[in-house]
């Protein structure tokens, strides 16, 4: 291999480091994070699926279903947004199956995590196209006529909640407001959690404006700045809960975060969660008393307003 080939033009730790030939290095940081194979957890008693969303790109995701007592009545559907700096993790890793696994059991609501396709290799704004693409796929769902028979059984498309963690936050946030800008038929957005975003600071920006060559900076650009959007007041969402953790070095745009929500002219309503001494998606890692009371928030957010008809 040349030499000169072989040498880093960009170096951004902890996620990847590109050669100037354009070969992308990912770290091993995030190598403990393992693959889960889908199917039934006796632990749990939620049953798992891959599903493919899209032939043409090879957009996937993994289902979760909950243990079901009455097949006649349908859940309200969470749908979910991995964290990974847009870059990496997966619906089929061991965070997202833990996290999910709990908020079904709990919260008694069927989930689908959607397998945006990562940067840098498809730079963005692909993660968020998909993601957007991902909710058109299941509002066409609605009535029961969907290509899943998992959703088409289980999933009530008029109770739909959206979650996501860090990156999959900012996603999550994205898909809301495009929805409701582009009018989408199909679902209702009952409620969105946005957990620890990413929406700029902490070190990650020069990595963002790499992975989105199209960005006009992130002062200006509606994705990562909310602020600036002039879609934001038609977002497709009736409540929201932003969560940040003290010592997140994320923490001021999730604040900020709701403080646009708070002062725009979007007519739901936001809530802000903090927790003290802890750091970005401390939940995903721990099981301490602080992750607990995390995630019974989540689940008591997504329950206290369910129809149980």
């Amino acid at each position: 291999m040349d030499s000169g080939a072989s040498e880093v033009a960009h170096d951004f730790p902890p996620f990847f480091r590109v050669h100037r030939d354009g070969r992308v290095e990912r770290y091993k940081t995030f190598d403990h994070i393992r693959p889960v194979p889908a199917g039934p957890d006796p632990s749990t008693g939620v049953e798992s699926k891959d599903v493919v969303l899209s032939p043409e790109t090879g957009m996937s995701a993994r289902i979760f279903i909950p243990k079901i007592d009455d097949p006649d009545r349908k859940l309200p559907l969470l749908v979910h947004h991995h964290g990974g700096g847009f870059c990496t993790g997966s619906p089929f890793d061991t965070i997202v199956n833990g996290i999910l696994s709990t908020m079904v059991t709990r919260a008694h609501v069927v989930a689908i995590s959607v397998g945006y396709r990562l940067a840098p290799e498809y730079p963005l704004p692909i993660a968020y196209e998909d993601s957007f693409e991902a909710l058109k796929w299941i509002a066409g769902h609605s009535g029961g006529s969907g290509p899943e028979p998992w959703l088409n059984r289980y999933a009530d498309l008029g109770q739909v909640f959206i979650q996501g963690e860090s990156a999959g936050a900012t996603i999550s946030h994205h898909v809301a407001v495009r929805a409701g800008a582009a009018g989408l038929a199909g679902v209702q957005i009952k409620g969105m959690l946005i957990v620890h975003p990413y929406l700029g600071g902490g070190g990650m920006d020069e990595m963002y404006k790499f992975m989105c060559p199209m960005s006009s900076g992130l002062d200006h650009d509606p994705k990562v700045h909310p602020a600036v959007d002039p879609d934001l007041p038609k977002m497709a969402c009736e409540k929201v809960l932003v969560c940040v953790a003290e010592k997140d070095s994320l923490r001021d745009g999730g604040v900020k975060y709701y403080e646009t929500l708070c002062e725009s002219e979007w007519e739901g309503k936001a809530e802000l969660e903090e927790t003290k001494d802890e750091g970005h998606c401390f939940h995903a890692f721990s099981k301490n008393e602080r992750a607990e009371q995390l995630i019974k928030k989540m689940v008591d957010f997504i329950t206290e307003d369910i129809r149980l008809d």
